[in-house]
């Protein structure tokens, strides 16, 4: 049968782009992004994005529509609640067109958020927002004095993010994380997880990221260092970008762009295993005969 809604998830190079796109085309389904990264133009290749091969300004692929792929430029940003605002557009205006929304990606936290909603956080004014990284980068130790005792994370982006929030509203960010959530996808999406074994993924990363780099990969990266794009929130666009700049060669770039990868999709299968209850598994690379059965299901 087919479901009001999908959401496939699954580690890096697991095939959930090509699997999500052959369902679209059964269920007239519209595609809608999940992932941070994609979410940005100008590092298709980069970010293993299904528009790499594409115009990125395309937004229907073989009849299958796709949104919020590629609309971001490098020199912006947006927080989780921004990316959900989106989603929930999307997938509003496709329910009206009677059309179905079919989420795909590999970020944790969005995935999160469309099933579990998000804390009624305040938005943040840019001026407090610009402090915030700001003070990130400049002044760790004052951050380090606002923030709570309690506060582990080292991720710059997460860091900022709090601070923006205690700076807006003078409250944690946990506090406002402790509040009823809001905004999730109602009625669920059904869970979908393509999940193969670590051998098959590990040849998969090694064999795509040499194609990664003829397809464009350097192009982009050298846009990442113009436009100052953070380069760590994106595997591959760090080793790129040392590359360029002379401090590593091209073997190690490939080396250490292979291995960072192989670490993320770990993290993803570990996120998976214990944040996403998948009400369907498929522990292969998965084929049309995969979409034949889910839509039995």
């Amino acid at each position: 049968m087919s479901h009001n809604s999908y959401i496939i998830a699954g580690p890096t190079a697991s095939g959930k782009s090509d699997f999500a796109h052959n369902l679209a085309r059964r269920v007239n389904g519209v595609v809608i992004n999940c992932d941070s990264v994609q979410i940005y133009g100008g590092i298709e290749n980069i970010s293993a994005s299904p528009l790499a091969e594409k115009n990125p300004k395309e937004t229907i692929i073989d009849g299958v529509p796709y949104r919020l792929f590629s609309i971001l430029p490098l020199t912006e940003q947006i927080t989780v609640a921004d990316y959900l605002e989106m989603a929930r557009r999307e997938y509003d205006d496709a329910i009206k067109s009677g059309k179905t929304p079919i989420f795909v990606g590999g970020s944790g936290y969005y995935i999160g958020v469309l099933l579990n909603g998000i804390s009624p956080i305040p938005n943040v004014s840019e001026q407090n927002r610009a402090r915030a990284r700001q003070m990130v980068e400049v002044a760790p130790d004052a951050v380090k004095k606002l923030l709570p005792e309690d506060f582990t994370a080292t991720d710059p982006q997460r860091t900022a993010r709090a601070l923006e929030v205690f700076l807006e509203t003078g409250r944690p960010l946990s506090e406002w994380q402790a509040l009823p959530r809001r905004g999730a996808i109602n009625p669920k999406p059904f869970k979908i997880l393509i999940n193969p074994h670590r051998e098959i993924l590990l040849k998969r990363i090694a064999d795509r990221i040499p194609k990664m780099l003829s397809g464009g990969a350097i192009d982009e990266a050298r846009e990442v260092i113009k436009t100052g794009w953070d380069e760590s929130r994106a595997i591959g666009a760090g080793e790129l970008c040392k590359f360029l700049r002379n401090e590593i060669d091209e073997k190690t770039a490939i080396e250490n762009w292979i291995t960072r990868t192989n670490q993320y999709a770990k993290r993803q299968r570990t996120w998976f295993r214990g944040q996403y209850a998948a009400d369907f598994e498929i522990s292969h690379i998965p084929t049309d005969t995969d979409v034949e059965i889910i839509l039995s299901e």
